[in-house]
C-alpha cells in the first residue's frame, strides 16, 4: 500500500466536472444557435442529444475520479468543447447539403466520439503506470512503421484526393498514419531515454553552433529518410512533415542542444527542395499555395481559393453560426474545418479556438516539466508536439503560410481515426500528467514504516 504526504495538495476533479458542464453547455447553446438560424425552431433532440454527450464525458470524469485523481483538471473540458464544437460544424455543413442527423455525418462523428472516449477511458484504466510503456520501446518503433506502411499494400492499400494513406477493408476505412503517431512517440522516447547521453556529446563548433559528432547522425539521417519515404510513396506531405518534426523537437526536448533543430530544418529543406524537383504532386502543392487565384492554380483545384474567400466573408465576427455558406467548399467538415468556422465565427471566434489548443498544448508541456522521469517527460512532451505541429500544420495549409498538407484539425475535423487517436493521446496525457502531480510520499512516515518493518521482522 502505498503512502502519501499528510498535507496533499488538491486533485481538481471539481473545478475539472465544473468546466465539463460549462464547456457542454457552450456546445448546446452552438447547437441551438445553428437550430434557429437554420431552420427557425430549437432543435426536438436537443435533450436527448445533450444528455448523451454530457453523460459519454461525465463517465470519463469518473473513471479520472477512480484511477487518476489528480490528473491535470483542464484537459478533460478543453477537449471536450473542441469535440462538441466540431459535432456541431459538421452538423450545421449536414444541413447545408440537405441531409438530417439521422442521414449525415455527424451522427457517424458522435458514434466515433462515444467510442473514443469509452477506447480512452480503457487506456486509464489498463495502464496504471506510463512507465510501463518503456518495456514496449522498439516493438511500438516495429507497429509505428509497419502502420505506416500498410497504406501501400497492395489488397487493403487505398487512395484517395491523390494520397495513399487509407485502409479499407469492405466497407470500412482507416488512416494507420493517425494511430502511427502514438506508437512511434512512445518509441521516440524510450529511445532519446536510452541515447541521450551519447546524443548530447559536442562535436565540432561552427558558425557559433556546436555541431554533433559526425557518428551521431545516424538515427536524424534514419528518420529523414523516413519521412521522404511518406511523401515520395504515400503522397503525404503532412504526414511527412509530422513525423519528421515530432523526432527532432523530441530528440531536442532530450538533448537540449539547439543544433539538432538547426539540423533538421536544414535536411527537412533539401528534401522538400529534391522533392519540388522530382514529384509532379509536390509541384501542384507548391504552384496552389504560391499562386492560388492563377488561371492555372484554379484550374488545378479552387478548394483553398473558396476557403480563403470563406473566411474574408466571415470577417472579424462572422456570418453567425448556421448563416454562412461553409458548404460550398470541398471537404468543409474534414480538411477545410478550419475555415468553416472562420466563416461563421468570424476571426475572433476562430482565435478562440486557437486559445483551446494553446492550453492544451500548454498543459501538456506543464506536465512534461512537472515529470519526474525521463521517459515520462519525453513522451509528454513529444504528444503535445505533435498536436502543436497538427495545428500549425492544417492552420498553416489553408491561411497559405505553407503549402496545403491534407491533416486534419485535432478534435474538431470529421474522421473517426484522428478522434481514436487524439483521446487516446489525451488519455496519455492524463495518465501522465496524474503521475507528475501525485504528492511525493512523506520521508518521515516512509522511515517509521521502514523502522517498524525492521522490528517485525527481528522479533519474528
Amino acid at each position: 500500500m502505498s503512502v502519501v504526504s499528510s498535507v496533499a495538495p488538491r486533485s481538481g476533479r471539481t473545478t475539472e466536472l465544473i468546466l465539463l458542464l460549462g464547456a457542454v453547455g457552450i456546445v448546446l447553446l452552438a447547437y441551438v444557435n445553428v437550430g434557429l438560424a437554420t431552420t427557425g425552431t430549437i432543435p426536438p433532440d436537443l435533450v436527448v442529444l445533450g444528455v448523451g454527450y454530457l453523460g459519454v464525458n461525465l463517465a470519463f470524469h469518473v473513471v479520472l475520479r477512480w484511477k487518476a485523481r489528480y490528473a491535470d483538471p483542464l484537459l478533460l473540458p478543453i477537449v471536450t468543447l473542441l469535440n462538441g464544437l466540431g459535432l456541431v460544424m459538421i452538423h450545421r455543413i449536414d444541413l447545408a447539403r440537405g441531409r438530417d442527423l439521422t442521414e449525415g455525418v455527424a451522427l457517424r462523428q458522435l458514434m466515433w466520439s462515444a467510442l473514443a472516449v469509452a477506447i480512452a477511458a480503457g487506456v486509464l484504466v489498463v495502464l496504471r503506470d506510463h512507465r510501463l510503456l518503456r518495456r514496449y520501446t522498439y516493438i511500438a518503433g516495429v507497429g509505428g512503421f509497419a502502420l505506416l506502411l500498410l497504406p501501400l499494400l497492395p489488397v487493403i492499400g487505398n487512395a484517395e484526393f491523390g494520397s495513399r494513406i487509407w485502409i479499407r477493408v469492405g466497407p470500412f476505412s482507416f488512416q494507420p498514419g493517425e494511430v502511427a503517431k502514438l506508437a512511434l512517440a512512445v518509441f521516440f522516447a524510450g529511445y532519446l531515454v536510452q541515447t541521450r547521453d551519447a546524443l548530447s556529446v559536442a562535436g565540432r563548433k561552427i558558425l557559433g553552433l556546436t555541431l554533433p559528432r559526425a557518428r551521431d547522425l545516424g538515427p536524424i539521417l534514419i528518420a529523414w529518410l523516413a519521412s521522404l519515404g511518406v511523401l515520395v510513396f504515400e503522397r503525404d506531405l503532412g504526414s511527412s512533415l509530422l513525423f519528421f518534426g515530432l523526432f527532432v523537437a523530441m530528440l531536442y526536448v532530450a538533448t537540449e542542444r539547439i543544433s539538432w533543430i538547426a539540423i533538421g530544418l536544414s535536411l527537412f529543406v533539401a528534401g522538400a527542395y529534391v522533392a519540388y524537383l522530382l514529384f509532379g504532386h509536390v509541384q501542384t502543392r507548391v504552384l496552389l499555395w504560391l499562386d492560388t487565384f492563377s488561371p492555372e492554380a484554379l484550374q488545378t483545384s479552387d478548394q483553398l481559393a473558396k476557403g480563403l474567400m470563406g473566411m474574408a466573408a466571415g470577417g472579424m465576427v462572422g456570418t453567425g453560426l448556421g448563416q454562412g455558406r461553409p458548404d460550398i467548399t470541398y471537404l468543409a467538415e474534414s480538411d477545410f474545418i478550419i475555415p468553416s468556422f472562420g466563416e461563421e465565427i468570424g476571426m475572433i471566434g476562430l482565435f478562440a479556438v486557437f486559445v483551446l489548443y494553446a492550453l492544451l498544448i500548454e498543459r501538456g508541456l506543464r506536465t512534461s516539466l512537472g515529470t519526474r522521469d525521463g521517459f515520462g517527460k519525453l513522451l509528454a512532451a513529444g504528444l503535445s508536439f505533435s498536436v502543436a505541429l497538427q495545428c500549425f500544420v492544417v492552420v498553416g495549409g489553408v491561411t497559405r503560410v505553407i503549402p496545403l498538407t491534407g491533416l486534419t484539425a485535432p478534435f474538431l475535423s470529421s474522421g473517426g481515426s484522428s478522434l481514436l487517436a487524439n483521446w487516446t493521446l489525451v488519455a496519455l496525457l492524463l495518465r501522465i500528467s496524474d503521475h507528475a502531480r501525485r504528492p511525493l510520499p512523506d520521508p518521515k512516515v516512509q522511515s517509521d514504516v521502514a523502522s517498524a518493518h525492521t522490528q517485525v521482522v527481528k522479533l519474528s
